[in-house]
């Protein structure tokens, strides 16, 4: 696999995993891994995810396919709700990477992540926002600035949705 480019995305798997779902689909993480090479030049992804033991499986698979995964320790309640945010665990690896990498790619739809994309983007750093879901993401990434580097992940279906393979 040769790069042309040394950019790195930075993946809130929550966000795109509950926006791609409420569109009625499923990214299929292996296609989307080869997407951000070819559209992005992403020699490293990054995504960031609640640790649940269940999902061992899934994880192997995710690192199998060319991602690097980095846990946070669920919090499980009583009602049955688990809660792992992520943000501050993407936040900062995207920090570490910061001399590693040529521009960063944040897919997310999270406001929360506005002042690091706006930081991102006033060093020349960052490459695009990855919008899971176009009709509802945060006011905060809609800034004219960021305009030119927001990208969709809508339209994006029948290249980037699961299928369930066929038994022969």
């Amino acid at each position: 696999m040769k790069f042309t480019r040394n950019n790195y995305a930075f993946i809130d798997s929550q966000n795109l995993n509950l926006a791609i779902r409420g569109q009625g689909w499923i990214l299929d993480f292996k296609k989307f891994r080869i997407y951000l090479l070819d559209k992005h030049g992403v020699s490293k992804a990054f995504i960031f995810l609640g640790y649940i033991e269940e999902n061992k499986k899934l994880y192997d698979f995710l690192e199998r396919v060319g991602y690097t995964c980095i846990f946070k320790p669920i919090l499980e309640y009583k009602t049955g709700e688990v809660k792992g945010n992520c943000d501050a665990e993407l936040v900062l690896q995207t920090m570490i990477e910061y001399e590693n990498y040529e521009k960063a790619v944040i897919v997310t739809g999270d406001g929360d992540f506005y002042c690091l994309a706006k930081f991102l983007f006033e060093k020349k750093k960052l490459e695009a926002l990855v919008i899971p879901n176009q009709y509802k993401f945060s006011a905060l990434l809609k800034f004219n600035f960021f305009r030119p580097l927001l990208r969709y992940l809508n339209d994006l279906e029948k290249r980037l949705a699961y299928k369930k393979e066929k038994a022969p």
